[in-house]
């Protein structure tokens, strides 16, 4: 389950490469992130753009998360990829912000911003059946 982070029964977020389940979200997410990073690192990547790029490429993914856990969208795989490239983007612009300053404000109130409404909406999600309903339609109606 290392690389996978998902139960067998979401295998289907997942790639198999080796023989094992991959996320298929992280197997986008930290090979572009780390790219992203190592080019603005090397001062590839404009400061200015970078920090608009920070705050706005996130949304995408975020709406999406919250889009398929609140039930008004399923799953697709197609759709999770392309909305994981911008996230990717600005998560190495993130790292780094967050390798050359571990306390930088900008960088934090990101994470924290979008992590609470994905927190929220998940554990709304949970407590409900929003989510599994979409993906499962099989499991309930999401009205509980």
């Amino acid at each position: 389950m290392w690389l996978a982070h998902h139960w067998p029964q979401d295998y289907d977020r997942c790639v198999v490469v080796g023989g094992r389940h991959v996320c298929r979200r992280c197997l986008v997410l930290y090979p572009v992130a780390l790219a992203v990073m190592l080019a603005v690192l090397a001062g590839v990547v404009p400061s200015g753009p970078a920090v608009v790029a920070l705050v706005l490429l996130p949304v995408p993914a975020v709406a999406e998360f919250v889009a398929e856990h609140l039930g008004l969208v399923r799953y697709s795989p197609r759709r999770q990829v392309a909305v994981t490239v911008p996230l990717a983007v600005a998560l190495g612009i993130g790292f780094a912000r967050y390798l050359e300053r571990p306390g930088d404000p900008l960088f934090w109130a990101v994470v924290a911003g979008y992590g609470s409404a994905c927190v929220a909406v998940a554990v709304w999600s949970w407590r409900h059946g929003g989510e599994r309903t979409a993906r499962h339609p099989d499991l309930g109606s999401g009205d509980g």
